[in-house]
Formats: C-alpha cells, sequence, structure tokens
C-alpha cells in the first residue's frame, strides 16, 4: 500500500486510513499507521513550527473513513491535543456522528480493556475510545 511519508493535515491522516479499511487492513494497523504517524507528525511541527502550525494540522473536518471507531478516534485526538497544548477544539470534533458505537477498545489484549476504560483521556472516553496510558507517549 502506497501510504504518505508523513501527514500535513488530518485529512491525509483520514484519507490514508479510508484506504487501509477498503483493503481490508485490521483496525490495529489503522491505529498504528494512520492516527499514531498523525500524532508524529503533530509532535513534529509542534516541535519546529510552533503551536499555530500544529493546531492548524487539524482545523478542518476530515472525510468520514468508513469506520466510525477511526472518525471518533481522530477527534478525540484532536481535541486531547488541543487542550494539552493550548490550541482551540476544531469544531468538527463535537460532531455526534464521532463516537464509536460499538465502543473500540484499541488494544486487542482483553486483559487491558479494564485499564483503559481508567486510563483514556476524557477526549477519547466520551466518543466510546479506550486506550491506555502509553498508547499516545512517543519517545
Amino acid at each position: 500500500m502506497n501510504r504518505l511519508s508523513s501527514f500535513r493535515t488530518v485529512s491525509d491522516a483520514a484519507a490514508v486510513a479510508a484506504r487501509m479499511l477498503a483493503d481490508g487492513e485490521p483496525l490495529s494497523r489503522v491505529w498504528r499507521f494512520s492516527i499514531v504517524q498523525m500524532l508524529d507528525d503533530y509532535t513534529s511541527v509542534l516541535r519546529h513550527d510552533g503551536v499555530t502550525a500544529a493546531g492548524q494540522m487539524w482545523q478542518n473536518a476530515p472525510s468520514p473513513v468508513g469506520d466510525v471507531r477511526v472518525d471518533a478516534a481522530l477527534a478525540a485526538l484532536a481535541e486531547h491535543l488541543a487542550r494539552k497544548d493550548g490550541w482551540p477544539v476544531p469544531p468538527w470534533t463535537r460532531d455526534p456522528r464521532r463516537e464509536a458505537l460499538p465502543w473500540w477498545f484499541v488494544t486487542e489484549l482483553r486483559g487491558l480493556h479494564p485499564r483503559a476504560l481508567v486510563e483514556a483521556p476524557s477526549s477519547f472516553r466520551k466518543r466510546g475510545v479506550f486506550i491506555t496510558r502509553g498508547a499516545l507517549e512517543r519517545v
């Protein structure tokens, strides 16, 4: 699959996620190669170009990717980063169609699901996406 080497906007990440889903890729790979890659690229822009440029990566609503769980995760990540780094939460993140029903536990390890219920940041929990504390930590 041809993936972008880096994402300039959340729409880039959503487009890759949509292609991966259409190709039958599992959600665990979509998480890694779309959502986590978006986080990495955001972090790079934040470090090199500042808060304003990093926040602009999330300004425009991405198209739905074909799985509401991924749409919810992108909205949750946008809100989480906005609150953490001090830029305005994009209005598109409040769209109720960006809520995962049924809930999505990103880890497939069922033994970690109770931990994810407790540790997921509120922006993820309220959208039905459950991650453990380390899911957003980058080296």
